[in-house]
C-alpha cells in the first residue's frame, strides 16, 4: 500500500482512515515530503516514519582543527545524544557523568583504548568542558590541547556511549586519522553499542573490517560499481545475501 507519493510539487498522502488525499500546498524542490507532512493526527503513519528518521544520527566526520567547536567548552544543557557534528561533545560526556552518575562503562572504554588514562567531564559556570589525563604526564590536557586522533576517538565514544543512543547510528570511515592500535577498541565499542542500537559502518580499512568481524561477528559487505550502477556485492532483490545460504 502506498502511503505517500510525490509528483513534482504535488503530494498524495493516505490519512488515518486510509483515504488518499492531496496535500493542500505545493512544496519546493529543496523540501522533502516528510518535512512538509506534519499533521500527526491526520497522517499518523507518515508522522511515525518522520519521527523515526529524525532520531537517526549520521556521523560523516568530526572537525578537529584548531578552530573546531569540539575543542571549546559548550553550554551546560542536558544532552543525551551527540549531535551530527559533535559540537556538544562536552555536554554529552557531562550528561553521562552528572545524570547517569555512573561512568563505569565509559571509564572501561577509555582504559581499553588508552591504558592508564582518565577522562574528566565537568560543569562549571554554566559551561561543560572536559580534560584528559595521560599516564606519566604532569597535568591533564584540555580539549584544545588534544591530538586530532584522540579528540576524534572521544567523539566516537560520545556517539556510541551517550546517555541515550539513537535508533540508528551511521559512521562514515570512523577509522580515519586514528592510530592503528585504536581499531580493536573501537570495534569493541561498536559491538557493545550494537546491543542497543542499529549501526551502519562504512570503512575503507580491511584491518578495521576484520576487527569488527572478530568483535561483532558481522561480515563486511563490499560496495561495487557495475555498468555505472553502485550495488552491494551479493545482495539479492529479496534483501538477503547469497552467501547466507551457504
Amino acid at each position: 500500500m502506498i502511503m505517500l507519493q510525490r509528483s513534482g510539487p504535488h503530494i498524495m498522502v493516505r490519512d488515518a482512515d486510509g483515504r488518499r488525499t492531496a496535500l493542500d500546498e505545493d512544496i519546493l524542490k529543496s523540501e522533502t515530503a516528510l518535512a512538509v507532512v506534519r499533521d500527526a493526527g491526520r497522517y499518523p503513519a507518515i508522522d511515525k516514519v518522520r519521527r523515526e528518521f529524525l532520531g537517526w544520527r549520521l556521523y560523516h566526520d568530526f572537525r578537529t582543527d584548531e578552530a573546531s567547536s569540539l575543542r571549546q567548552p559548550c553550554f551546560a544543557i542536558t544532552t543525551p545524544t551527540l549531535s551530527a557534528d559533535g559540537h556538544d561533545l562536552a555536554a554529552v560526556l557531562a550528561t553521562v557523568a552528572t545524570i547517569r552518575e555512573d561512568t563505569v562503562d565509559l571509564d572501561a572504554a577509555i582504559e581499553d583504548a588508552f591504558p592508564g588514562a582518565q577522562l574528566n567531564a565537568r560543569v562549571e559556570n554554566g559551561r561543560c568542558s572536559f580534560d584528559f589525563t595521560f599516564p606519566d604526564m604532569p597535568r591533564p590536557f584540555a580539549g584544545h590541547e588534544l591530538s586530532d586522533g584522540t579528540l576524534k576517538y572521544l567523539c566516537l565514544l560520545g556517539a556510541l556511549m551517550g546517555y541515550r543512543l539513537p535508533p540508528l547510528i551511521a559512521l562514515n570511515e570512523p577509522e580515519a586519522s586514528l592510530h592503528p592500535s585504536l581499531l580493536p577498541p573501537l570495534a569493541r565499542l561498536i559491538a557493545k553499542a550494537a546491543e542497543k542500537s542499529r549501526l551502519w559502518i562504512v570503512t575503507h580499512s580491511e584491518s578495521f573490517a576484520t576487527a569488527l568481524f572478530d568483535e561483532a561477528g558481522k561480515k563486511a559487505r563490499r560496495v561495487v560499481k557495475r555498468n555505472g550502477a553502485t550495488e552491494i556485492e551479493g545482495l539479492k532483490l529479496t534483501g538477503e545475501f547469497s552467501d547466507d545460504e551457504d
